[in-house]
């Protein structure tokens, strides 16, 4: 597998009431998982790593379908890293010491 050169963790809070956010939020978890790129989910953000462009693409589309799903409004936290020369080291090398 070609190493990833960008990995974002994304957290969408669309502004809609009471437990009607995990509902949306995971509409956008779906889409996560279909679109072919490696993630992970957590707690409080998901993190996905791959092709820079592919990755800010899907970034939006996940506010997108917080909006399709109901949400009259949607914040969305990002944290990036970008390596074009050297890529970025990957999750499964950052975390799975930890994983139980």
């Amino acid at each position: 597998m070609k190493q990833p050169q960008a990995s974002i963790a994304i957290q969408v809070l669309p502004q809609v009431e009471g437990e009607e956010v995990i509902r949306v939020v995971d509409a956008v978890i779906a889409h996560i998982q279909k679109s072919g790129l490696n993630y992970t989910v957590g707690p409080f953000e998901t993190t996905v790593e791959g092709d820079f462009d592919a990755l800010w693409e899907l970034a939006k589309e996940c506010q997108l379908i917080c909006i399709q799903e109901g949400a009259p409004s949607v914040s969305t936290y990002l944290k990036v890293f970008f390596n074009p020369t050297e890529g970025v080291w990957s999750i499964d090398k950052k975390t799975s010491k930890y994983q139980k």
